[in-house]
This record gives structure tokens, sequence and C-alpha cells, in this order.
């Protein structure tokens, strides 16, 4: 018996489950027009169950997918989650349903966290701590916190996965792929690759399940921001931490969205938004690692304005090219390049080369007309999500889940600026790290000269080679037996092949002179002659690669 089937017999109660919960909230007509062997017949069993369509409850769809998926339980939440940054899946009203998911369920008791402590330390937890506060001060799908004292004296919290979590995660994990596997045959399967967003799902989860993990993205934050007094980010006890087991320093405040309480202590919050602006975009245009859920929950006020972190499970990561992107798509906004915006996007991968361009032209330009001349201050992210999710359905437009993440946290962090402070304008307070950025990346920098002398072998081996390599060539060829050709004209040949080399030389030197140059000017200090004179043949050298290049072109022109 194949294993897929043997999962699914293994699962029918689970199942069974699913199809209930859905048929009660009115999508037993999913089940009605799916031609399962597995999940068709379960549907007639639940039949009797089924919500009655109403046009109310058509206008409530999308909520009772997500009461739906809050009552299926935590893979179900988390499925949600992941769900809400695929805009080419789902229609925008279930886009932004999903964001809404609540990932709170009632607490397991004190004796079972006890019991998983003990597990995870191998010996009594009260051995390592002075005191363990029973009962929690957070709870969630996957974990529950609990407060403590080391002995030592510091106030820590405990955050301990829930017992049994990963056996229901199996479970589930492999209900979800069977599921997928079974639609891949249908028309929506064939449209999306289901089995790919099923395995993406399995890999985030798997990794969130790991709390050292979690403990190592706060650790990489910290240093980060080490030159950054406008942001904390409490200590990860690694002696007290496992993968079912995070023990972090306990830090307090006032959450970030409770304004009255914010100024009744004394902060300011028009400065306070300016600092969670300017965590957040250091986070994406300079480190290309960010916090992927900088919701008011995890986002506290401690004493000068500074702004703690908490729960670092969840992040994005964009590397060089994916920022410049994003500058660049927001430059192909602002100046309404239709063109240069839909090719940007099938560079990404969001699109298929085959997709309609022109209906695709017409809505984009319709959608940046729309915000044409009015000024930045004035434009909502939120509302710019809503009509890009609009487009990403109708055409299918998938981009990297990280760039759906990002969105998000953009959407989070102007909710958050726009609560302290009614006139918060996010785009005023990026462009100067985009500007930085874009120069950083495209000027002579450390990661190209590395990339440089990465090749710097290639180019070792080929011009140790390529004298060698080409009188066997030449010999083969004057005596006829190169492909059994005659070569004509062979002095011209040589002259050309000579002239190009001593141009692919000459280019070498040209670039390693100007990187060179320009990572020798930083070492002397602002004005010194010494600093003048680089800059004098860095410009030199400059110049004289541009003349080269323009004889190049018009040599080749003759």
């Amino acid at each position: 018996m194949p294993t897929s089937t043997l999962r699914s017999v293994r699962n029918i109660p689970r199942y069974q489950e699913i199809v209930r919960v859905f048929v009660r909230h009115g999508f037993g007509f999913i089940f009605e027009n799916l031609n399962t062997e597995m999940l068709r017949p379960l549907f007639g069993i639940f039949r009797k169950g089924q919500t009655q369509i109403t046009p109310e409850l058509i206008d409530n769809l999308a909520s009772h997918f997500r009461l739906a998926l809050e009552e299926l339980g935590p893979t179900f939440v988390k499925l949600g989650q992941l769900l809400s940054t695929r805009p080419d899946l789902l229609p925008p009203r279930y886009i932004n349903e999903l964001s809404k998911l609540q990932d709170t369920v009632p607490p397991v008791s004190w004796t079972s966290i006890h019991h998983l402590l003990q597990e995870e330390y191998g010996e009594a937890p009260e051995n390592l701590f002075y005191h363990i506060d029973h009962e929690p001060i957070a709870a969630a799908s996957l974990a529950q916190v609990h407060a403590a004292i080391l002995q030592d004296g510091e106030r820590v919290v405990i955050k301990a996965q829930r017992p049994n979590i990963t056996k229901i995660i199996t479970r589930d994990l492999d209900v979800l792929s069977d599921i997928a596997e079974r639609l891949q045959v249908t028309l929506f399967g064939k449209t999306y690759d289901l089995a790919g967003v099923a395995d993406e799902f399995a890999f985030t989860l798997w990794n969130e399940l790991d709390y050292r993990r979690e403990g190592n993205n706060a650790d990489r934050f910290r240093r980060n921001f080490a030159k950054e007094p406008t942001l904390y980010i409490p200590k990860i006890y690694w002696d007290l931490s496992t993968p079912r087991v995070l023990v972090m320093e306990r830090i307090s405040g006032i959450k970030i969205d409770e304004v009255d309480l914010i100024k009744e202590a004394g902060y300011d919050p028009h400065q306070l938004a300016l600092n969670a602006a300017h965590i957040i975009i250091k986070e994406i245009l300079d480190d290309g690692f960010f916090h992927a859920d900088p919701h008011p929950g995890n986002l506290i006020v401690m004493p000068n304005n500074v702004i703690g972190a908490m729960d670092f499970g969840m992040v994005g990561y964009l590397n060089d090219n994916d920022r410049l992107n994003l500058i660049r798509l927001y430059t192909a906004t602002v100046e309404i390049d239709v063109d240069s915006f839909i090719e940007l996007i099938i560079q990404m991968g969001g699109a298929d080369a085959e997709v309609d361009r022109v209906r695709l032209a017409r809505d984009v330009e319709r959608i940046l007309n729309q915000y044409a001349g009015t000024p930045l201050k004035d434009v909502r992210v939120n509302d710019l999500m809503d009509v890009v999710q609009s487009i990403m359905f109708r055409y299918h437009l998938r981009l990297p889940s990280n760039y759906w993440l990002l969105a998000k946290t953009l959407v989070l962090m102007e909710g958050v600026g726009l609560r302290l402070d009614p006139s918060f304008d996010v785009f005023e307070v990026s462009k100067q790290y985009a500007r930085d950025l874009t120069w950083k990346l495209l000027l002579p920098n450390r990661k190209m000269l590395q990339g440089m002398l990465r090749r710097s072998k290639d180019w070792s081996d080929l011009f140790t080679r390529f004298p060698r390599t080409t009188s066997r060539l030449l010999s083969k060829a004057e005596s006829g037996d190169l492909f059994q050709l005659t070569i004509k004209d062979l002095n011209r040949i040589l002259s050309e092949l000579d002239r190009l080399v001593t141009r692919l030389a000459i280019s070498l030197m040209l670039s390693a002179i100007i990187i060179g140059m320009a990572m020798l000017t930083p070492l002397f200090s602002n004005g010194s002659l010494v600093q003048w004179l680089i800059l004098l043949g860095f410009v030199s050298i400059f110049v004289l690669g541009v003349w080269f290049l323009i004889s190049l072109i018009r040599s080749k022109k003759e």
C-alpha cells in the first residue's frame, strides 16, 4: 500500500474534523465539487450539518474562513498566517481577514510545563531557577511564557513549547501535504504549485519550533543595532536554552500603542514614531534582516524613548539585489514608468514572460496615475497594499514571501507610527536610507572587491592557459587540421586577437586601479594632501577608462 494511502487512513479522524468544521462554516461547496476519493465521500457524511448558504454568509465567507482556521488549531492558524502573505492565491478580502488571526489559546497546566522543563534540563527546574511563576504571562498556539528569577536575582522569561505540539504539527502537516497532492490534479492545482506551498509551510513551521533559531535571531539583531541607542534587544541565556525552551532577559515598559500612558509617563510620541521608523527602515534597507512581526504587543517603550523588542520567531531576509529591486520599483512608481515596473516584476520572478502585458500595463498605469501628483505624506501603505493585492490575485503574480512579509511589516509600522503621531510620513523617513543604499550598492565596495578576488583565480588560469592553448589551435589551423577547415587571412586574425588581449589586459588594469584608489581614499583624513592626490588620480583613471570605452565602441562600429 502506498505511503500516502497509509498516511490518509491513519489520519481519517483528522480529515473528518477538517471537513466538519469547513462545512459548518459554509464551505461545503468546495467538497461538493472536489474529485478525490478521500474528501468528497466525507462531505456526504457531514452534509446534514452544512450551514445554509445565504447572501449574508457569502458576504462573510472570508471571516468564516479565518474562524474555521482558528477552530482547527495551531497548525491551521500558522497556515493562515502564511496564506496572508500570498495575494496570488487568495482575494484581497481573504488576505485582510487572515491578517487578523489571533494566535492566543488557553494555557496548559503548570504540571505539563514543569514536566517538559525537567525533560529538557535533565533535572528539576527548581535547581536552576530561584523562582518560576506558575501562571503564564502569555499563551500562544505553540508555546507559553512564564516569568522567572535566576539564582543570581536576574529577572527572565521562559518560553516553553506546549507539550505534544510536535505530534499535532506532524499529523497536520501530513494531512496538508496529502490534500495538496490530491488537489494538484485539479484545475486549481495545475494553476498553483500547492505542493510547493505545503513544503514551504512545513519548512517555516519546523524552523519556528526550534527556539535556538529564535535566540540566534535576537543575537543578530543585537549585533546589528550595537551602535544604535533607539532599540533594546533582551539578552539570551544560552546555558538555559534548548530547542524547546528559550530563556531571555525580562524587559518591562509601556506597550507602544498605549499613547495616553506614554504621554503621561513623559515620553515623546513623535520621537517614538521616528525611532520606530528608523529601526524598521534600517533593518530593511541597511541590514537586509528585519523583524517580520512588529505588532504593538511585541514592542514596548522604555526610558529615554528607547523601544524594546520581543519575539524574534518571524524574521525576513533581503539580499543586496532584493533591496536594489525595491528601490527600482519605488523609482518606477514615482516616475509612472509602467514598462520598467512590469519588467522588474518579471525579473523578480513575479510573473511569467507570457503574462498578458497589455492588460497588466493598463491596470498598473491606472493605479499609478491614481497616485500621480499626490504628496507622499498623503499616501498610506495600507491603502496601496489593498490595490496591489487585487492586481496580484487577478494576474496570478507571485513574489518571494519575504517581499510580502516586508509589506506586512511596513503596514504594521505605519499603523504604529500613525497612532503615535497622526502626521507620521514613512516615505519621508526612508528617503535618506534609500539614497545611501543606492550609492552603497552601485559604487565599488567591499563585497564587489571580494567577488573580484574570488574570480581572480579564474582569470589567472585563463591567462596562463591562453598562450599555450592559442598556440596549439594556431598550429592545427596552419596544418589544416582544425575542424578540417582552412583558415584564411591568418595574419589579420592574429592581429585582431592581439588587439583583443591587449584591450582585455588594459580593462583589467584600469578596473583594479579604480577599485584600489576607492579603497585607499577613506584611509586618509579628510582634506589631506595624500587624499587629494588619490582623488585626482581616481578621476584621471576614471576619465581614461571612459575614453577607452568610447574608443572600443568606435572601433566596433568601424
